[in-house]
């Protein structure tokens, strides 16, 4: 009950200072962060949380789930399909640079052997949805640009982690490892796939029965019960719940726009509060305890791979393509750590390998440093595309640059909402 109450006071103090988050550096994430870490066991000692608990698990896998949910409705397949060259080059050759890019950096600076410097490599490798929403979200930076950084790190979980099984595999000691072959992970992945299209489809045409369909006012429900079956449905069969949640949203918002759009406030809504919890838990866990396991290599990593690996494998991905600079530079710098590593790297805790403990401390440090980096960045970087668009200026106004407004807390388009809520 202390962790509701908590939460509670957390989310009050974090809707009360939104107005000011959204024009400004701070962050309602990073307040969850913060908040999280004053009342663990290292500071106040109000909450008592580890990494083997079960709610950081359960709060991290419902938080990735529902944002990579929500963030699928987001995805327009005819805009794929005219522009599906600039994610397929972040994924097809950015992802890949910077999993070897950490992976040679945790070996040589860290110490840790080659198989697990490429596991946190495969943690660590892909960007995450829920941060990268808070720039995604907001209308005045190119829709391009959002449609990169949308469909990379929507995707990019789901195939990290086949590598992240599979080395954890590698790592165990001799004869302790577990039964994890290629041939189920890719049937996870399709299953996994297989559930996240077919389960709307079926919805949408039961919708289509005149007996059936949604009353208006309980219409929202409806993609909110197809995501709850999906993710149980997932769970119970071993399926890849982050895939599902993807092509899911992505289905509903193809096949039924009406229901997309009666969802979308409430989903924005339940994303924001999942989000929040995992933020709150997950900072519990940031007690200067950890933070003193790690060595002075372990924390150049943790910078290294926000400042310079992320920046320069998206970079050389981007290498001839009509992205201008401005656009290539906020792709580059925008590839926050977040919920899929948190997750993955409880993966690595679990398994019992033999550097675990120091693979999971080093995850999770960078995860932090990436948190704050990118959750206090977005709104200074989103005024650099347009800031008339931002505050909320017609056409008419754009004469001779004026000094911006603050937000008055209103404005449209589909993501407002959750960009406004950092």
């Amino acid at each position: 009950m202390v962790l509701v109450i908590v939460f509670g006071v957390a989310l009050l103090v974090a809707v009360l200072l939104s107005g000011l988050a959204a024009r400004s550096v701070l962050s309602t994430s990073l307040l969850f962060l913060v908040g999280g870490a004053l009342v663990s066991d290292g500071f106040l000692g109000l909450i008592h949380i580890t990494p083997d608990s079960d709610i950081v698990r359960v709060t991290a896998d419902l938080a990735l789930f529902a944002v990579l949910f929500t963030d699928g409705m987001h995805v327009s397949f005819p805009a794929l399909r005219r522009s599906w060259r600039n994610p397929a080059r972040a994924l097809g050759l950015g992802m890949p640079l910077a999993f070897l890019g950490v992976a040679l950096l945790t070996h040589f600076l860290v110490g840790l052997d080659w198989t697990t410097s490429f596991l946190v490599g495969a943690v660590l490798a892909p960007t995450d949805p829920v941060f990268a929403s808070a720039i995604v979200g907001r209308e005045e930076v190119p829709a391009r640009l959002r449609q990169l950084l949308n469909i990379e790190s929507g995707v990019n979980d789901g195939l990290a982690l086949p590598f992240v099984l599979v080395f954890i595999a590698a790592a165990a000691p001799a004869g302790h490892a577990e039964d994890v072959g290629l041939a189920s992970i890719a049937g996870e992945l399709l299953l996994g796939l297989l559930f996240g299209v077919t389960l709307p489809l079926l919805v949408h045409w039961l919708v289509r029965f005149r007996l059936l369909g949604a009353e208006p006012a309980l219409q929202p429900l409806l993609p909110l019960a197809v995501g709850v079956t999906l993710y149980a449905a997932c769970h119970l069969t071993h399926a890849n719940p982050y895939l599902a949640a993807f092509s899911a949203g992505a289905v509903i918002a193809a096949r039924a726009p009406q229901a997309k759009d009666a969802f979308e406030p409430l989903g924005g809504a339940l994303a924001e509060l999942a989000k929040f919890a995992a933020l709150l838990v997950f900072g519990a866990l940031l007690t200067p305890h950890l933070f003193g396991d790690l060595s002075i290599g372990g924390y150049a990593v943790a910078v290294l791979c926000i400042v310079l690996i992320r920046p320069a494998s998206l970079l050389l991905s981007l290498l001839g393509t009509d992205f201008n600079r401005k656009e290539k530079v906020t792709a580059a710098w925008f590839g926050p750590k977040g919920f899929a590593s948190v997750v993955y790297g409880l993966l690595v805790l679990q398994a019992g390998i033999p550097q675990g403990e120091e693979a999971f401390t080093l995850i999770a440090v960078t995860i932090a440093f990436s948190i704050v980096a990118h959750s206090s960045t977005d709104v200074p970087i989103a005024r650099i595309f347009d800031v008339e668009e931002l505050v909320g200026l017609p056409d008419d106004d754009r004469k001779p640059r004026q000094r911006p407004q603050e937000h008055d807390g209103t404005g449209s388009g589909d993501h407002d909402d959750r960009s406004r809520a950092k």
